[in-house]
């Protein structure tokens, strides 16, 4: 029995294509997120909010309840907690609601707030124009706060399927600590 020798031009077109198979499925990992976090922003998908820069110049006389929640990483060693529990909000209203922070820790930490929002079909029809939770925050041992965010209901819920039965939206932070530090750390023991 003989056996075809292998064809070096065949071979060669083989690999090319399983490296670029590769290079392709590599390039498509690290798309995937910001790509997924574009996905969210613009439908709301998962409790992602919408970002916008003015509310409505016309509200609705319909209220919906939200209502505010506030977490904090142990390991960042700060005290967080919303300055009110709940708000009913005429729809289509801009809105401020207050987070108080306060470093409880003997170190200076640095945080970053992430947010969700509840139930998820609301993160498409709750928009923030500002939010604490775009920017890094820093506190010393012992000092203290406010952090706003200025909000609105999207009028569109009303007329949405899924919008329409939503009587209260749950507004969620949890500061974690910031990776600023960690890598400024590491640059200063490298020199």
């Amino acid at each position: 029995m003989k056996f075809a020798q292998p064809n070096k031009k065949q071979n060669t077109r083989v690999a090319i294509i399983a490296a670029a198979g590769v290079c392709l499925m590599v390039g498509g990992a690290y798309a995937a997120v910001p790509f997924y976090k574009a996905f969210c922003q613009a439908t709301g998908f998962g409790g992602t909010t919408q970002r916008a820069l003015k509310a409505p110049d016309k509200a609705s006389e319909k209220t919906i309840t939200i209502r505010f929640d506030a977490n904090s990483s142990s390991d960042l060693g700060w005290s967080f907690q919303p300055r009110q529990t709940q708000m009913v909000v005429k729809i289509g209203e801009q809105n401020i609601a207050y987070y108080d922070a306060k470093n409880i820790g003997n170190h200076e930490g640095t945080g970053s707030a992430v947010y969700n929002v509840t139930p998820p079909t609301a993160g498409q029809f709750f928009d923030k124009i500002q939010c604490f939770c775009f920017t890094k925050h820093t506190l010393k041992p012992g000092e203290t706060a406010e952090f706003p965010v200025t909000f609105f209901v999207d009028p569109a819920i009303l007329d949405d399927a899924d919008g329409k039965g939503i009587q209260e939206i749950t507004l969620s932070y949890t500061f974690y600590p910031a990776d600023a530090p960690k890598v400024a750390d590491k640059q200063a023991k490298l020199n």
